[in-house]
């Protein structure tokens, strides 16, 4: 895309597969050095196999030391960190109603607090290079899905609050901040993965009634966006919440 991010350094965190697996393949085509991040590492080692010069970096970034220690080794490795994408998280939980406070511990460490931390932990080797950062959330925290689990949507809107709210001081460090809302993404493994093998027709009628476009997105749809958004062409562009959903939010 042209987007003079060659010779940046990223780290993307949950990146051995599905979207963030995506993500940095992308960022690495454009000729960034990067640095991947999982909690399996024969995953992440594979994944980072295929990218030429990539790092794997295993460690589970709901935890701050972790975090710390990740992000760390990260900047050693590569020298600096210009970009930092947080793309930890799951929107697996339990149905509506059904939220126990283990649960919601659980989604909250996955959905907010692995940004957090790589947030806090990242942000002075971030205000060296003048960075970015790249939250990738989700539709559910900008409005009700139905059916989609209430502790994953307070997590995601928990997370948009916090991406518009640390904008300000991140900027007076010279450090960008924004976040990623995509609707339904398709991919291997993904929920629509199996949506589709165990009734297409209900996607294919859910998608004409609900999504503008009438169709699933995909990961490389949402790794061009965050590319564009970590390249200097966004280099205006802090605080916001980017929905990527083929028009499906309607608020």
């Amino acid at each position: 895309m042209q987007l003079d991010l060659a010779g940046k350094t990223v780290l993307v965190t949950g990146s051995s597969r599905g979207i963030g697996r995506t993500i940095a393949a992308v960022l690495h085509s454009e000729g960034c050095r990067v640095a991947l991040n999982g909690r399996n590492a024969a995953g992440l080692e594979a994944s980072a196999a295929e990218l030429p010069g990539a790092v794997a970096l295993a460690g589970d970034m709901t935890r701050p030391e972790e975090a710390r220690r990740v992000v760390a080794t990260a900047v050693a490795v590569l020298g600096h960190l210009d970009v930092l994408v947080c793309n930890v998280g799951s929107g697996r939980s339990v149905p509506p109603g059904k939220e126990t406070p283990e649960e919601w511990q659980r989604v909250f460490a996955l959905n907010l607090w692995s940004s957090t931390n790589a947030v806090e932990a990242a942000r002075g080797a971030l205000a060296v290079s003048r960075g970015t950062i790249i939250c990738i959330s989700s539709i559910c925290g900008l409005e009700v899905v139905p059916g989609a689990p209430v502790t994953y949507s307070s997590a995601k809107a928990a997370l948009h609050a916090y991406v518009r709210g640390i904008a300000r001081p991140l900027g007076r460090q010279g450090v960008r901040i924004n976040a990623v809302a995509p609707g339904n993404i398709l991919f291997d493994g993904s929920a629509w993965s199996r949506k589709l093998a165990e009734d297409a027709g209900a996607v294919t009628a859910m998608l004409e009634q609900n999504v503008a476009l009438g169709r699933l997105g995909s990961p490389q749809e949402v790794a061009e966006l965050v590319a564009y958004l970590a390249s200097p062409r966004a280099g205006f562009a802090t605080g916001g919440i980017w929905t990527l959903d083929g028009g499906q939010v309607r608020s």
